[in-house]
């Protein structure tokens, strides 16, 4: 599993996966314990004080004007997880549930949140426990950070709700934590309100659907350069020189993937045979251009998250001079645009895999292949209706795209009266990301029966790697039709797993 040794200078996305799918280990350092400590002197400081301070001893967002006293303090910050934890709807995914929490630990450790090193050391030991909050589906709006998802899970740290053990059966969760040994905390001042207020759910999501890009991204790349092959095109458009002169660096990459998958293909260039062409079509000519748009989305988007890991969002905020300051860093925006604009750059990915799929089913287009990829035209139908699927999956993906941030409701009596909406982005992102493996798989599986199908050619050496690995996972070549959906699932793992970069790689070397 490995160990993450988390500090007060933020973390890194390959320990958010880590934790998240992985179940690694959180040990918290030396400096980080030191500044809990540090920040806690501080609210302890302004808690003995007369003046009120907001979210140390004042009620929370429209409620912020009441002076709460010393022996309603506990209660203030029980109170505010237990109201605060309002999600409704199915449950959250385990791995977001972690990433949630462990980015929340995140801000915590930076010493700016005034949580006390107890708190903060529960939190780790319910993830490395395998403890999972009950988390629901409804109910952040992506400002104040992620309320209601945070909630459900600060409520666990108190012993309250429900959550799953590692063995995955839901429980109380009082009673995972006494079966581990883990001692509910008793929350103190501005402690409640500092476990609930970050954008740590939809940055969760966004690193890890950064990583399942990264893949997707190589695979479309991989898909694309079968398609073009097994329609007879001509990979001249994809030679550095004439990306060089469009200096867009995500084109030129996955130019040089697509070039390097059809090296040795006896396939390409065939344009002037029996049906000349003077160009291929948009779909396969400008693949590059496509996904390298969506490659240097990616690149933003990843700076972003790494702003975002290094950062402390909390309010109010305590500073190294001993000032507590309110503040709106936890406003979700710069989070949500990135996801969003991943949404859209998915989309069209997807959209145009499709068109090449279609053009590889269509006798008029595909320059000499059987009609939908047929045993026997007719009395089969070969792959029509996967790409039914495929135009289902893409329609949908459209609708995703749709931003989620150029929304906002108001809430809290107008006091939150602008809000990011970046939670619903990352979770329409998780569903888009589905859709693509989904999609990329079945022009995975129609290229490579389009290429099998070209006898008496010689497909490129990474082609035949991919057509041997895949038909060991279980997808069947060409023949008469079957139960197709078996087919597709098989591809669709394939994809997902990693397997078809894996496959391509020892040919062609790694890919970018």
């Amino acid at each position: 599993m490995g160990t993450v040794a988390l500090g007060t200078s933020g973390t890194t996305a390959a320990d958010v996966i880590a934790v998240a799918r992985g179940n690694a280990r959180i040990e918290l350092t030396a400096d980080a314990l030191a500044a809990l400590a540090a920040a806690r002197e501080i609210v302890d400081a302004l808690a003995a004080k007369p003046e009120p301070v907001y979210g140390v001893s004042t009620g929370f967002g429209a409620l912020a004007t009441r002076h709460i006293g010393p022996d309603l303090r506990a209660q203030l910050q029980r109170n505010i997880v237990r109201s605060h934890a309002a999600g409704m709807g199915p449950r959250v995914e385990r791995e977001v549930v972690r990433a949630l929490m462990f980015l929340r630990l995140k801000t915590v450790c930076s010493g700016h949140t005034g949580v006390r090193p107890e708190v903060a050391q529960t939190m780790a030991d319910v993830l490395n426990a395998g403890i999972t909050p009950v988390v629901h589906e409804y109910g952040s709006l992506g400002c104040s950070g992620d309320l209601a998802p945070l909630s459900h899970c600060a409520l666990t740290l108190m012993g309250e709700g429900d959550a799953e053990g590692p063995d995955g059966e839901v429980r109380p969760a009082g009673e995972l934590l006494a079966a581990h040994g883990i001692t509910p905390v008793e929350l103190r001042e501005k402690e409640g309100l500092a476990l609930l207020n970050g954008t740590d759910g939809m940055l969760g999501m966004l690193v890890m659907a950064l990583a399942d890009l990264e893949t997707l991204y190589k695979s479309a790349d991989i898909t694309a350069a079968l398609t073009l092959e097994a329609l007879l095109g001509t990979d001249k458009v994809l030679a550095p020189e004439l990306h060089a002169i469009r200096p867009h660096p995500g084109q030129a990459a996955s130019a040089g993937n697509m070039l390097a998958v059809l090296a040795g293909s006896g396939l390409t260039g065939h344009h002037q045979d029996d049906a000349p062409r003077v160009q291929d079509a948009y779909s396969v000519r400008c693949a590059p251009q496509v996904a390298g748009a969506g490659r240097d989305t990616m690149a933003h988007a990843r700076l972003v998250a790494e702003r975002e890991l290094a950062a402390a969002v909390d309010n109010p905020v305590v500073l190294p001079d001993g000032r507590v300051e309110s503040n709106g860093n936890f406003h979700g925006a710069p989070v949500a645009y990135v996801l969003d604009f991943l949404a859209i750059a998915a989309a069209d990915l997807g959209s145009i895999a499709e068109r090449r799929t279609d053009r590889l089913l269509d006798k008029n287009r595909s320059h000499g292949l059987p009609p939908f990829l047929a045993d026997d035209a007719g009395v089969d139908s070969g792959l029509m209706i996967a790409q039914y699927t495929q135009a289902a999956l893409v329609s949908e993906m459209k609708r995703l795209a749709v931003p989620a941030s150029a929304d906002s409701i108001p809430s809290s009596a107008m006091q939150e009266d602008h809000v990011s909406m970046g939670w619903s982005a990352a979770r329409k992102l998780r569903t888009a990301v589905d859709n693509l493996t989904r999609i990329v798989a079945i022009e995975l599986y129609a290229a490579t029966r389009a290429v099998e199908l070209r006898e008496g050619l010689t497909p490129a050496p990474a082609t035949q790697a991919v057509i041997e690995a895949i038909r060991k996972a279980g997808v069947e070549g060409p023949g008469p039709d079957r139960f197709l959906a078996p087919d597709l699932a098989a591809a669709d793992a394939f994809v997902r797993s990693g397997a078809l970069v894996t496959a391509v790689e020892p040919v062609t070397g790694p890919l970018a």
